[in-house]
């Protein structure tokens, strides 16, 4: 990503990829075996990326996989430990940002600033985000936009006609939820980042977009709208949304977890990424799961001083380790021609870069999210990507231990200042 600053958002369809990228193949560097290291464990996306793989092998034969899905979550610890190792993956999982910045740190992240020239340039402003000063270190296949999931069917169980727009709409939405005895919001505390969706999304809303770029460029929250949103949301908590337990409840991982509860109809809404459908697709035996749900954006904060059309978000990607940096390179390639994008679109996962992609999107739901995209003044990146590795660690566990009962707003704003301080 940039020098740590948030992504400004562009338009969602923005250009028009020519041809297939990644043109060439690697005979350059002579047969190669490209270990490859996802977080799609789960169908349809784990199967697509191995069509995907194996589609860039029958026009690229010098280029073979050895494809290893990993839980999201572990890549906060695999990946830094594997740079400092001998052998990391020759392609991982990418969110740029201040984490990107701290892996360029390990000498084994790949410039592919000229090798992409062929083919970056449809993904446009986008593929800023993953670029440290004026090195390209990775590009994204997909962006994403985090905002409400809910079930339309319980929704007018309970007699709610519109999705709220105001906090105040959507705590009316919570007690009439809890009048029909399902649990209004999902949320998986147990991996603790759902948490920090909540803290980011009163942030956007409370404080201007300047203010957003400067906290992520200095790192710090000294403005004292970062606390008056750590004061909304402690409002919010108090209202108890959410599932009983719920710091114990994983977000993703069986149909226990807050998608699961969302899946199967037992939570009415959860505030994740555009990635939740296909998450929660593997979670129940509905098979008419995406007909009953709908998407609307974080509620409007009365008195902040954001732009209520700001989304948080981000984007998914990969960045090259050194090894093979050119076969690598051209496979990235690939995955932003119109070919794969179109595929990643029927998938539901995600936002494509390319008009070509985004034209393929097929949920209303999805559709919407990319309108809004398009209409969004600022995509504020998720803060714990936004700011350096170790910062945004501690900004997710102070958020955390907040919603455990830990803490006050004085708190997480601290937490981004003591960790800023500790990493310089």
């Amino acid at each position: 990503m940039r020098s740590n600053k948030p992504l400004a958002l562009f338009a969602a369809a923005a250009f028009v990829l020519a041809g297939c990228g990644g043109g060439g193949d690697a005979s350059t560097e002579g047969p190669v075996t490209l270990t490859w290291w996802h977080n799609r464990t789960t169908e349809p996306m784990k199967s697509k990326w191995q069509e995907v793989a194996d589609g860039f092998t029958k026009t690229h034969p010098n280029t073979s996989f050895n494809i290893e899905p990993l839980q999201n979550e572990q890549f906060q610890t695999k990946v830094p430990l594997a740079l400092q190792g001998n052998t990391p993956p020759d392609i991982f999982q990418q969110w740029g940002g201040g984490q990107l910045a701290d892996q360029m740190k390990s000498g084994k992240i790949a410039d592919i600033t000229e090798s992409s020239k062929g083919w970056i340039g449809p993904v446009g402003k986008y593929a800023d985000g993953w670029k440290v000063g004026d090195k390209q270190l990775g590009v994204p296949y997909l962006m994403h936009a985090v905002g409400f999931w809910y079930r339309k069917d319980l929704f007018a169980a309970a007699g709610i006609t519109t999705p709220p727009s105001t906090v105040e709409e959507l705590n009316a939405a919570v007690t009439k939820l809890k009048g029909t005895g399902v649990t209004p919001i999902a949320i998986g505390g147990k991996d603790r980042w759902p948490d920090a969706f909540y803290w980011g999304y009163f942030a956007v809303r409370q404080c201007s977009v300047d203010t957003l770029k400067k906290a992520v460029e200095k790192t710090e929250l000294t403005d004292p709208c970062f606390t008056k949103a750590g004061e909304n949301l402690k409002a919010f908590l108090d209202t108890k949304p959410f599932q009983d337990g719920f710091v114990g409840t994983p977000a993703q991982q069986g149909a226990g977890s807050s998608a699961g509860l969302l899946a199967n109809g037992q939570a009415a809404m959860e505030l994740q990424g555009d990635w939740n459908p296909d998450v929660m697709r593997a979670l129940t035996e509905d098979k008419d799961l995406d007909s009953k749900l709908g998407w609307f954006p974080f509620p409007a904060v009365t008195g902040g001083e954001g732009d209520p059309t700001v989304l948080l978000g981000g984007g998914d990607g990969f960045s090259c380790t050194t090894r093979a940096a050119q076969a690598c390179s051209e496979f990235l390639g690939h995955l932003v021609s119109d070919e794969v994008q179109k595929i990643l679109a029927e998938t539901g996962s995600g936002l494509p870069v390319t008009e070509a992609g985004v034209a393929a999107l097929k949920s209303e739901a999805h559709k919407t999210i990319s309108e809004n995209m398009s209409k969004a003044s600022h995509l504020q990146f998720y803060f714990d990507t936004a700011f350096p590795t170790k910062v945004g660690q501690a900004l997710n566990d102070a958020i955390a231990n907040f919603f455990a009962g830990q803490g006050g707003p004085d708190t997480i704003v601290k937490s981004v200042s003591e960790a800023a301080a500790g990493n310089k």
